[in-house]
């Protein structure tokens, strides 16, 4: 269940991306999650889309 504020969805990737994810995850003592959603994060903010 997601927390409020947060939706879930479904993403495809490839498992050679997966688990380059999983390590750089467990590199920087985050869940497979909490980075992805770090990365989005960062791109958004690069990109101009998001205020930090």
């Amino acid at each position: 269940m997601a927390k409020e504020g947060t939706k879930s969805f479904v993403l495809r990737i490839d498992a050679k991306t997966f688990e380059a994810l999983e390590r750089w995850a467990a590199d920087e003592f985050r869940s497979t999650n909490g980075q992805l959603q770090w990365l989005i994060d960062e791109a958004l903010v690069r990109a101009g889309r998001k205020k930090k």
